[in-house]
């Protein structure tokens, strides 16, 4: 006899697409803000490139926002825990305004 469970309570289900799955490199995040929402965009630069374009740009309201931290500070604590300090790179000058929408308070 088989049982059917019933799902559980506030369980989420996630599909994710091949071209999705495969996800995007992106070494330089960009971070603006207005009072209702967080941009974040996601570039690839390339040494001796003079233009880069943004893979992918992620829009949060600000309690979404503070929760990406969150939960970024937690994985990174984990994953230095288990492989050692993550080393800072050398900090990249850019123009404060990278070709994007100027910060707003």
């Amino acid at each position: 006899m088989q049982e059917n469970n019933p799902p559980a309570p506030n369980q989420l289900n996630i599909e994710i697409s091949e071209e999705v799955a495969e996800g995007q490199y992106a070494n330089l995040a960009i971070i603006t803000h207005s009072h209702a929402e967080f941009v974040i965009d996601f570039v690839n630069v390339m040494p001796g490139t003079p233009k880069s374009k943004v893979k992918s740009r992620i829009i949060l309201t600000p309690q979404h926002a503070k929760r990406l931290m969150r939960a970024l500070t937690e994985n990174i604590q984990k994953f230095e825990s288990s492989h050692g300090p993550i080393q800072d790179i050398e900090e990249i000058q850019l123009p404060l305004n990278f070709g994007g929408p100027t910060a707003q308070a």
